[in-house]
């Protein structure tokens, strides 16, 4: 294998493996990158959704993604999906997010995989948590320590549901207006990783709802700040994808954002995603 990091922190593409033939010894280094770098890129992969699968399995239990309508014949796989013909319109996952984090349990690592992609267009952005922890100011340092963020399955429900002109509406099916959704989860503000022992930074602009025990404009401008602090260029990696590239994401330590920028051109990728455990407190 070769490793090469796309920013000094953030992101690694990993070239001479072919995901279908690991090893002991491929899994334990593919492990380590993740840990290391967040994010990790596999490209020239030609698998099917049974290899896809199995391959995800090297980094866990897969499990089920709820509001969302799985690919037929296989439960714990998604297909993100913008056909050419839906313009003007928003897409799967174009905002920061960590995925369903409003869950309980968050999932632990998310796996993507590109069957059909725009030859410019379509790229997608993580931010690393870890970073944007430690360059925040002393004071909000301070001020989070001990606090709970309040999250919610907000574009799938009623209360927090976003404007009908700005949702998805594409060929990915997702159930809508849930009241089950509005639901409120309670996660610490700062948590710290399982396998790093980093501290990070959890919230995020689609499922946090707000910082609890501050009073609500205090706790919009908190988070207002937070936002505008870890989206941050020297937090980020962006990748460019091509048909067989594969991404996976350590999703307690990174948000992530899909561009729309690919009007009038397919996009169709496969995710799977692997079951995680409530964040643990800093």
């Amino acid at each position: 294998m070769q490793i090469s990091p796309l920013t000094p922190g953030l992101g690694a593409e990993i070239n001479g493996v072919d995901i279908r033939r690991l090893d002991a010894t491929a899994i334990n280094t593919l492990h380590r990158s993740l840990l290391d770098y967040k994010v990790i890129f596999l490209r020239e992969q030609d698998i099917n959704l049974d290899e896809l699968q199995q391959f995800s399995r090297h980094f866990g239990e897969l499990t089920q993604l709820p509001y969302i309508k799985p690919l037929e014949g296989y439960p714990n796989i998604i297909r993100v999906l913008k056909e050419a013909h839906e313009v003007n319109m928003g897409v799967f996952g174009g905002d920061w997010h960590s995925d369903f984090s409003f869950l309980e349990a968050p999932p632990r690592a998310s796996i993507l995989y590109a069957e059909q992609v725009p030859a410019v267009g379509g790229d997608t952005l993580w931010i690393d948590m870890a970073q944007a922890y430690r360059a925040l100011p002393r004071e909000q340092q301070t001020l989070l320590q001990g606090k709970t963020a309040i999250h919610s399955g907000a574009p799938y429900g009623v209360t927090h549901a976003p404007e009908d002109s700005s949702r998805f509406k594409g060929s990915i099916q997702i159930e809508r207006n849930n009241p089950q959704a509005d639901r409120e989860t309670r996660h610490p503000a700062i948590c710290r990783h399982p396998d790093s022992g980093e501290l990070l930074l959890f919230v995020n602009p689609t499922y946090t709802i707000r910082i609890d025990g501050l009073a609500p404009a205090h706790s919009d401008t908190l988070l207002a700040s937070l936002y505008q602090h870890c989206t941050r260029p020297e937090f980020s990696c962006r990748f460019k994808w091509t048909p067989g590239s594969v991404a996976v994401w350590d999703n307690r330590s990174t948000l992530h954002y899909a561009v729309n920028d690919y009007d009038g051109k397919r996009r169709c990728l496969y995710r799977t995603t692997i079951a995680g455990a409530a964040p643990r407190p800093a």
